[in-house]
Formats: structure tokens, C-alpha cells, sequence
């Protein structure tokens, strides 16, 4: 018996199998495929701060920078590197962005180059993706097993008929579950990163067309969430390996001369992002058991989300998009509270507000 069973060993489901350990918790980790086998092997793990003008997107992620910054640096130092970010605007619009953003910012920024487009520097850093996901996960017990069955019964949840939890974190990201709600709907991006090992020295982190690392002993990473239509659980056909390299060097060098370039080692994996771009942290409910509630008025602006029927120590934490990294050490901090000590989560980032939405819109039709 585990007091918790986390379902997928992404970035999301290492951090939170990291707060639960840490507080003294028995955790099983599962994941099909191997410990960061999707998109947060695939990533980046870039930890940078969202520019754009406002809105709770860009808070929440400002406030999660600042969180993981720190909580990289002070846990697992040997496995962050930090570099000063050079972002640069793509367009006109980039450039009114940044310019806004460095009025109101209260991050300190760094001199940046003078170009033709508008930029912005700051000190920021880069994760090493897959042995940070391996560190964060490795006090819980890791199976390699692919979900196939997840019931509740008498108060415990059963994985696989084969192991029991009291609770179960779902930490899946765009990939199939078994547990299928129809209000939640995640959107799959596919990223794909390459190593490459170039005479060009690159002393900054580089965001604007892709993302493009510092060099470290003549070899650097340039990576995307470039392609919204692949999803490898979807589609017959295989994903064109030699034009994502194209793309990825193409939109490079719109950036920075690299000369005399050999991809070394390719990254692929799906990332999760929600379709109100902010991340889903908390409860489930259960949608069939609620809608029967006749006491739930559905057509209100304000709904009660206390007044739903949710499944019983069950959660998730999903939908970071391209910026994993940058989230999940400060949601999973977030959702560790609540499943430890009941510390209520922001309505902003609760599941439940995807189906007040889906059953509003059904309460209409």
C-alpha cells in the first residue's frame, strides 16, 4: 500500500513525487515510457519569466520563475545553469510587448545589444531536463508500466489491479488517460529540440524565433513547440525528423550566424498546454454525478465550485505548455499544500472551471 501513486514522470509529475517525498510520503511513480521519455525530455527547460503586457498568465508565471529559479538553484545546483536570456521581439508587436513589459517589470534587467528589433536581457537559466527529473523522483518507487486500469474501491485506489494508493496525482500531460471527462480537453504541441555542436561561441540564452542555449564546450541546443497538428497517438504517420531539424536551424539563424553546424542528438515529445493556456492544479469532478445535482444552477456567472462532486482523493496537475520548467516546482508546491493540508488552490488555475464552462454552455443548449 503507497499513500500516493503519481501517473506520469514528466517535469509536473517529478516535482509533485519530489514535495511528497520529501514530506515524508510513500510515493509510486508511474510512467510507460521511462522517466522524462515525453515533451519534458524533449524541452528546453529554459526557466524564463512570460513577456507580455499583463493578465493572470503572465502573473502566474512571473511568480513561478521567481519561485523555481530559487528552488533550482537551492536543490539541485549542480543541475541548473545560469546565463543571462536575451529575448528579442520577432515582430512589431513583440517590440510594443517588451517595451511595456520593461516599464512595469520588477525583475532587474540586464544592458541588452543594440538591434534592430527591441530586446530584453535578464539573468534566468537552463535545466538539465531529464537528470532533474530523475533527481526530483528518485525517493518514490518508479514503475515502468503503462496505465491500463485505475478503480476506486472501499476507499483505495487500485493501479493496474496490481497496486493500491489512498491517492492518485495525475500528472499525464497531452497523452491518453484512463480516466475520460469530457471537460477536459488539453492541447497537444509537439517540440522538438536538437543538440548541435558549432564553432559559433553564444554566451546568451536566446528566445525569439526558437530557443537557443549558451554554449558549452562548442555545442549548444536549439529547441521549439512548433507543430500544433502531430500527436503520436493520433496520427498513422511518423514524424518528419529531417524537416524539424530544417525548421528548428532555419528560425535559428534568423537569430544568430551558426557556422559550421552538425546536429549531434534530436529530442521529440508532446507538451500539454490547456485551451485557456493557464495550467490545471487541483480536484477533478466528476461531471455525470454533478450534473444530477438538481440544487447546481449552472447558468451563473459566479459557480460554486464547493457545490460539485469530485472524485475522492484524486488530482491533477497538467497544462504548463512550453513552460514546464518555469511552473511546475510552484504548482506542485501549490498542490502538495492542498493534498497534505487541505490549503485551498486559486480558482485561476482549478480544474473545475472547465466544467462550469462545458456545463453552462450544455445547460444552454
Amino acid at each position: 500500500m503507497y499513500d500516493i501513486a503519481v501517473i506520469g514522470a514528466g517535469i509536473n509529475g517529478s516535482c509533485i513525487t519530489y514535495e511528497l517525498t520529501n514530506a515524508g510520503k510513500r510515493v509510486i511513480l508511474f510512467d510507460s515510457d521511462g522517466i522524462a521519455s515525453g515533451g519534458s525530455g524533449a524541452a528546453g527547460a529554459f526557466i524564463s519569466p512570460k513577456f507580455s503586457k499583463s493578465g493572470e498568465l503572465k502573473d502566474i508565471i512571473h511568480d513561478a520563475f521567481c519561485y523555481s529559479l530559487d528552488f533550482y538553484e537551492k536543490n539541485f545546483p549542480n543541475l541548473l545553469s545560469k546565463s543571462p536570456l536575451l529575448h528579442i521581439a520577432k515582430d512589431e508587436a513583440d517590440d510594443a510587448i517588451l517595451r511595456v513589459y520593461k516599464e512595469k517589470t520588477d525583475l532587474e534587467l540586464l544592458d541588452t545589444p543594440k538591434l534592430e528589433r527591441e530586446t530584453l536581457s535578464l539573468n534566468a537559466g537552463i535545466v538539465d531536463a531529464k537528470p532533474m527529473c530523475e533527481a526530483l523522483s528518485k525517493s518514490a518507487t518508479f514503475k515502468k508500466e503503462e496505465l491500463v486500469s485505475l478503480e476506486y474501491d472501499d476507499g483505495i485506489w487500485i493501479i493496474n489491479e496490481s497496486y493500491s494508493a489512498k491517492e492518485v496525482v495525475l500528472a499525464t500531460g497531452a497523452y491518453k488517460t484512463l480516466l475520460k471527462e469530457p471537460y477536459i480537453k488539453l492541447r497537444g504541441v509537439w517540440g522538438h529540440r536538437i543538440d548541435v555542436k558549432t564553432t559559433t561561441d553564444n554566451p546568451h540564452s536566446i528566445h525569439q524565433f526558437v530557443s537557443i542555449s549558451p554554449s558549452q564546450e562548442g555545442k549548444l541546443a536549439i529547441g521549439a513547440t512548433h507543430n500544433v497538428h502531430y500527436h503520436p497517438q493520433t496520427t498513422t504517420e511518423k514524424y518528419d525528423i529531417e524537416a524539424g531539424r530544417k525548421e528548428l536551424l532555419e528560425k535559428a539563424s534568423r537569430s544568430i550566424g551558426l557556422e559550421n553546424i552538425e546536429v549531434t542528438k534530436d529530442y521529440m515529445g508532446l507538451r500539454s498546454g490547456s485551451f485557456d493556456y493557464m495550467p490545471l492544479v487541483g480536484s477533478l469532478v466528476m461531471s455525470h454525478e454533478t450534473l444530477q445535482n438538481k440544487n447546481i444552477h449552472f447558468q451563473t456567472k459566479k459557480p460554486d465550485y464547493s457545490a460539485y462532486t469530485y472524485y475522492p482523493n484524486l488530482t491533477m496537475i497538467n497544462g504548463s505548455g512550453g513552460y514546464g520548467f518555469v511552473l511546475a516546482p510552484y504548482l506542485a508546491k501549490m498542490l502538495a499544500e492542498f493534498i497534505l493540508s487541505d490549503k485551498e488552490i486559486s480558482k485561476r488555475v482549478d480544474p473545475a472551471r472547465f466544467f462550469a464552462r462545458w456545463a453552462k454552455k450544455g445547460a444552454n443548449s
